[in-house]
């Protein structure tokens, strides 16, 4: 089907300069019809103009009547084209269509986990940092702190009670039996310039003949830098039998006895430098053998040859 051509159609195929032109052929454009509704396929023809140069075509900006008036007609039909396309669109709530988002691959925080694991690692450098520094630390206090020892010395012992006589064990054996009541008077002097010490010691013994004839104990005490603290321990025991150690017991001609005993002990000394952190411990055996005579009243004093310190 031919249509007339309009009022526009023909003001656009005006020329826009002053200068006359020859008259230009005019073309058609067949298109399907989008009015029909029935199927068949009927054309509609619409002219389309020539142009010889860029400037007589419609892109180029034309400030004429005609000019507004095919741009509107054509932005029209855009509309109207994209209007009759949007029908088959879902849309949301709101009235928008849908579309399709576009999902990218990879995560955008790869450069803060980055940043936090390298945190991570300078906090965890910074803590081993501070353990070594202070593990060097306590090793030289440790190290200085080592040298200095508790000094021990044995003094003297008063001899209260000693007696041997005979007796019965509690099975009601017959034989020596001994009572052994002193008193002994130990020194123990702390070095250390900068730190006490906790001084205490193993049960202290008094042996005769691999027979143990008495026993004490030094309690526990905390004892300040630079000074020196006599200590009395008090050793008894009381009808301790002897069985065949005592046959070569023989009275004096006094009536009295001397019974060559030995004194075995460990003193244990523990120093808290840096609290709990930093300790030393220092211990010292200590041997000595004496000779208790059960008609003299006076102490034993002890020489520095008298006893054995390890």
């Amino acid at each position: 089907m031919l249509h007339a051509k309009s009022e526009s159609d023909i003001t656009s195929l005006a020329p826009s300069s002053p200068s006359r032109s020859p008259k230009r052929p005019v073309y058609y454009v067949q298109s399907p019809s989008r009015d029909s509704q029935d199927g068949d396929k009927s054309a509609s023809m619409q002219p389309t103009p020539s142009f010889n140069s860029p400037m007589e075509s419609p892109s180029h900006p034309s400030f004429g009547r005609h000019s507004r008036n095919s741009s509107a007609s054509r932005f029209s039909g855009i509309f109207r084209s994209s209007s009759g396309r949007k029908n088959g669109r879902k849309r949301n709530d709101k009235g928008w269509p849908e579309c399709n988002v576009i999902v990218e691959e990879g995560k955008y925080d790869e450069f803060d986990e980055e940043k936090g694991l390298t945190r991570r690692c300078q906090a965890l450098l910074a803590l081993l940092g501070f353990v070594v520094l202070f593990t060097i630390f306590c090793l030289i206090i440790w190290g200085a702190a080592r040298p200095f020892k508790a000094e021990i010395t044995v003094r003297s012992m008063v001899v209260n009670n000693f007696y041997v006589g005979e007796g019965s064990d509690s099975t009601g054996v017959v034989t020596k039996m001994m009572t052994v009541n002193a008193s002994l008077r130990i020194s123990v002097y702390n070095p250390a310039t900068f730190y006490g010490i906790h001084v205490t010691s193993t049960p202290i013994n008094l042996i005769y003949s691999d027979i143990v004839v008495a026993s004490g104990q030094l309690k526990k005490y905390f004892q300040p830098r630079k000074s020196r603290r006599t200590e009395l321990v008090s050793i008894e025991a009381a009808k301790v039998p002897l069985y065949g150690a005592g046959s070569s017991l023989d009275a004096a001609t006094n009536g009295g006895f001397k019974v060559p005993l030995k004194l075995e002990f460990e003193i244990k000394s523990r120093g808290d430098v840096v609290g709990k952190l930093v300790r030393t411990k220092h211990k010292k055996e200590i041997s000595c053998d004496l000779v208790i005579d059960s008609t003299s009243t006076k102490p034993i004093k002890f020489k520095k040859n008298s006893c054995v310190y390890s």
